[in-house]
Protein backbone atom coordinates (compact mmCIF):
# COMPACT_ATOMS: atom_id res chain seq x y z
CA UNK A 1 0.00 0.00 0.00
CA UNK A 2 1.38 3.33 -1.12
CA UNK A 3 0.23 6.37 1.70
CA UNK A 4 -1.28 9.10 0.02
CA UNK A 5 1.27 11.82 1.02
CA UNK A 6 3.91 9.90 -1.14
CA UNK A 7 1.57 10.38 -4.55
CA UNK A 8 -1.02 13.08 -4.08
CA UNK A 9 1.95 16.12 -3.98
CA UNK A 10 3.33 15.22 -7.93
CA UNK A 11 -0.60 14.44 -8.65
CA UNK A 12 -1.27 18.01 -7.70
CA UNK A 13 1.76 19.91 -9.08
CA UNK A 14 1.18 18.34 -12.55
CA UNK A 15 -2.54 18.76 -12.44
CA UNK A 16 -3.67 15.23 -12.39
CA UNK A 17 -5.37 14.97 -9.15
CA UNK A 18 -8.98 15.09 -11.16
CA UNK A 19 -7.89 11.50 -12.16
CA UNK A 20 -7.30 10.48 -9.01
CA UNK A 21 -10.36 11.63 -7.89
CA UNK A 22 -12.35 9.95 -10.84
CA UNK A 23 -10.86 6.63 -9.94
CA UNK A 24 -11.90 6.92 -6.04
CA UNK A 25 -15.53 7.67 -7.33
CA UNK A 26 -15.17 4.76 -9.75
CA UNK A 27 -14.01 2.17 -6.92
CA UNK A 28 -16.48 3.46 -4.88
CA UNK A 29 -19.34 3.19 -6.53
CA UNK A 30 -18.12 0.10 -7.71
CA UNK A 31 -18.25 -1.51 -4.08
CA UNK A 32 -21.73 0.47 -3.02
CA UNK A 33 -23.11 -1.91 -6.13
CA UNK A 34 -20.93 -4.73 -4.89
CA UNK A 35 -22.02 -4.91 -0.66
CA UNK A 36 -25.48 -3.22 -1.38
CA UNK A 37 -27.64 -6.10 -1.14
CA UNK A 38 -25.76 -7.26 2.75
CA UNK A 39 -25.77 -3.48 3.78
CA UNK A 40 -29.13 -3.32 6.13
CA UNK A 41 -28.00 -0.15 6.96
CA UNK A 42 -27.72 2.03 4.21
CA UNK A 43 -23.78 3.07 4.86
CA UNK A 44 -22.90 6.45 3.84
CA UNK A 45 -19.55 7.41 2.06
CA UNK A 46 -18.07 10.63 2.07
CA UNK A 47 -15.39 11.11 -1.10
CA UNK A 48 -13.18 14.27 -0.98
CA UNK A 49 -12.62 16.01 -4.09
CA UNK A 50 -9.42 18.04 -5.02
CA UNK A 51 -9.36 21.84 -6.34
CA UNK A 52 -8.37 20.47 -9.62
CA UNK A 53 -11.90 18.38 -9.95
CA UNK A 54 -13.91 21.75 -8.99
CA UNK A 55 -12.43 23.00 -12.65
CA UNK A 56 -13.22 19.23 -14.48
CA UNK A 57 -15.62 20.37 -16.99
CA UNK A 58 -16.33 16.75 -17.61
CA UNK A 59 -16.59 16.00 -13.79
CA UNK A 60 -20.39 16.06 -13.42
CA UNK A 61 -20.99 13.64 -17.00
CA UNK A 62 -18.31 11.46 -15.44
CA UNK A 63 -20.28 11.11 -12.31
CA UNK A 64 -23.90 10.95 -13.94
CA UNK A 65 -22.37 8.19 -15.84
CA UNK A 66 -20.80 5.68 -13.02
CA UNK A 67 -24.56 6.89 -10.64
CA UNK A 68 -26.01 4.96 -13.69
CA UNK A 69 -23.55 2.14 -14.40
CA UNK A 70 -23.84 0.86 -10.91
CA UNK A 71 -27.35 2.10 -10.34
CA UNK A 72 -25.86 4.31 -6.91
CA UNK A 73 -28.71 5.97 -4.28
CA UNK A 74 -26.91 8.67 -4.74
CA UNK A 75 -28.83 10.06 -1.02
CA UNK A 76 -25.93 7.48 0.13
CA UNK A 77 -22.81 10.08 -1.31
CA UNK A 78 -21.14 12.78 0.04
CA UNK A 79 -18.93 14.85 -1.37
CA UNK A 80 -16.20 16.74 0.59
CA UNK A 81 -14.49 19.85 -0.42
CA UNK A 82 -12.16 21.81 1.67
CA UNK A 83 -13.08 25.19 2.81
CA UNK A 84 -9.88 26.54 1.40
CA UNK A 85 -10.34 25.43 -1.80
CA UNK A 86 -14.01 25.96 -1.75
CA UNK A 87 -13.11 29.93 -1.70
CA UNK A 88 -10.24 29.66 -3.68
CA UNK A 89 -12.36 28.50 -6.71
CA UNK A 90 -15.93 30.14 -5.42
CA UNK A 91 -17.46 29.95 -8.85
CA UNK A 92 -16.65 26.14 -9.64
CA UNK A 93 -17.77 25.17 -5.92
CA UNK A 94 -20.61 26.94 -6.24
CA UNK A 95 -21.80 25.30 -9.71
CA UNK A 96 -20.33 21.76 -8.88
CA UNK A 97 -22.11 21.66 -5.33
CA UNK A 98 -25.56 23.31 -7.23
CA UNK A 99 -25.35 20.64 -9.93
CA UNK A 100 -24.87 17.37 -7.87
CA UNK A 101 -26.89 18.11 -4.95
CA UNK A 102 -29.91 18.23 -8.03
CA UNK A 103 -28.69 14.58 -8.36
CA UNK A 104 -29.49 13.72 -5.20
CA UNK A 105 -25.81 14.00 -3.41
CA UNK A 106 -25.34 15.25 -0.28
CA UNK A 107 -21.84 17.97 0.37
CA UNK A 108 -19.74 18.70 3.05
CA UNK A 109 -17.30 21.84 3.95
CA UNK A 110 -14.10 20.21 5.42
CA UNK A 111 -11.51 21.71 7.59
CA UNK A 112 -14.25 24.64 8.15
CA UNK A 113 -13.00 27.65 10.17
CA UNK A 114 -9.50 27.34 9.04
CA UNK A 115 -9.96 30.71 6.68
CA UNK A 116 -10.60 34.12 7.58
CA UNK A 117 -13.78 34.83 5.84
CA UNK A 118 -15.13 31.19 6.92
CA UNK A 119 -18.66 32.40 7.71
CA UNK A 120 -19.16 35.05 4.67
CA UNK A 121 -18.66 32.50 1.98
CA UNK A 122 -20.50 29.74 4.30
CA UNK A 123 -23.67 31.82 2.77
CA UNK A 124 -22.92 31.17 -0.64
CA UNK A 125 -22.03 27.64 -0.22
CA UNK A 126 -25.44 25.33 -0.03
CA UNK A 127 -23.53 22.20 1.98
CA UNK A 128 -25.37 19.75 4.29
CA UNK A 129 -22.21 19.60 6.73
CA UNK A 130 -19.40 21.63 7.89
CA UNK A 131 -16.17 19.77 9.25
CA UNK A 132 -15.51 21.58 12.10
CA UNK A 133 -11.21 22.15 11.49
CA UNK A 134 -8.95 19.51 13.67
CA UNK A 135 -6.70 22.22 14.97
CA UNK A 136 -9.74 23.94 17.05
CA UNK A 137 -11.03 20.26 17.81
CA UNK A 138 -7.66 18.69 18.92
CA UNK A 139 -7.26 20.91 22.32
CA UNK A 140 -10.45 22.17 22.82
CA UNK A 141 -10.53 20.54 26.88
CA UNK A 142 -7.70 22.76 27.90
CA UNK A 143 -8.04 25.88 25.57
CA UNK A 144 -11.23 27.72 26.10
CA UNK A 145 -10.68 29.69 22.66
CA UNK A 146 -10.66 26.48 20.83
CA UNK A 147 -13.64 25.29 22.64
CA UNK A 148 -15.73 28.96 21.67
CA UNK A 149 -14.85 28.48 18.58
CA UNK A 150 -15.93 24.81 18.40
CA UNK A 151 -19.04 25.99 20.10
CA UNK A 152 -19.56 29.46 17.28
CA UNK A 153 -18.98 27.14 14.76
CA UNK A 154 -21.55 24.64 15.68
CA UNK A 155 -24.19 26.99 16.37
CA UNK A 156 -24.03 28.72 13.21
CA UNK A 157 -24.18 25.38 11.18
CA UNK A 158 -27.22 24.35 13.37
CA UNK A 159 -28.87 28.15 12.60
CA UNK A 160 -28.33 27.58 9.00
CA UNK A 161 -30.00 23.54 9.07
CA UNK A 162 -26.37 22.40 8.54
CA UNK A 163 -25.29 19.46 10.57
CA UNK A 164 -21.35 19.68 12.10
CA UNK A 165 -19.01 16.85 12.68
CA UNK A 166 -15.72 17.45 14.73
CA UNK A 167 -12.24 16.31 12.81
CA UNK A 168 -9.42 15.05 15.56
CA UNK A 169 -12.24 13.28 17.88
CA UNK A 170 -9.30 11.73 19.69
CA UNK A 171 -10.11 10.78 23.17
CA UNK A 172 -12.84 10.37 25.34
CA UNK A 173 -12.57 13.57 27.03
CA UNK A 174 -12.88 15.25 23.83
CA UNK A 175 -15.89 13.39 22.80
CA UNK A 176 -17.73 14.83 26.18
CA UNK A 177 -17.00 18.50 25.38
CA UNK A 178 -18.68 17.82 21.91
CA UNK A 179 -21.69 16.01 23.59
CA UNK A 180 -22.12 19.34 25.64
CA UNK A 181 -22.10 21.67 22.50
CA UNK A 182 -24.13 19.47 20.71
CA UNK A 183 -22.05 18.47 17.69
CA UNK A 184 -23.45 16.35 15.49
CA UNK A 185 -21.10 13.65 14.51
CA UNK A 186 -17.29 13.17 15.18
CA UNK A 187 -14.11 11.67 13.24
CA UNK A 188 -10.84 10.73 14.72
CA UNK A 189 -8.63 8.01 16.34
CA UNK A 190 -11.32 8.30 19.54
CA UNK A 191 -13.89 6.48 17.58
CA UNK A 192 -12.07 4.48 14.66
CA UNK A 193 -8.93 4.45 13.31
CA UNK A 194 -8.54 4.16 9.29
CA UNK A 195 -9.33 0.94 7.80
CA UNK A 196 -9.64 -0.52 4.45
CA UNK A 197 -13.23 -0.09 3.59
CA UNK A 198 -13.63 -3.85 2.94
CA UNK A 199 -12.92 -4.36 6.41
CA UNK A 200 -15.94 -1.40 7.04
CA UNK A 201 -19.21 -3.94 7.43
CA UNK A 202 -17.03 -6.56 10.22
CA UNK A 203 -17.55 -3.43 12.52
CA UNK A 204 -20.39 -3.40 14.91
CA UNK A 205 -21.05 0.33 14.97
CA UNK A 206 -24.69 -0.33 13.65
CA UNK A 207 -26.88 -0.85 16.80
CA UNK A 208 -28.78 2.20 17.73
CA UNK A 209 -26.58 4.79 19.73
CA UNK A 210 -25.71 8.28 20.46
CA UNK A 211 -23.89 10.64 18.23
CA UNK A 212 -19.96 10.35 19.20
CA UNK A 213 -20.12 6.87 20.44
CA UNK A 214 -16.74 5.45 21.27
CA UNK A 215 -16.08 1.96 18.52
CA UNK A 216 -13.64 0.06 20.24
CA UNK A 217 -11.83 -2.06 17.98
CA UNK A 218 -11.96 -5.96 18.47
CA UNK A 219 -9.43 -7.62 19.59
Amino acid sequence: MIAPNAFIPAAERYNLMNLIDRKVIYETFSFVKKYSEQDENNTHYSINLSGNTLSDKGIVKYIQEMVARFEIDTKLICFEITETIAVKNLNYAQKLIKDLKSIGFKFALDDFGSGLSSFQYLKTLPVDFLKIDGSFVADMVNNNIDRAMVAAINQVGHTMGIQTIAEYVENDQIIRKLQDIKVDFGQGYGIEQPKPIEEIFSIDIYEKSPALKIIHNKP
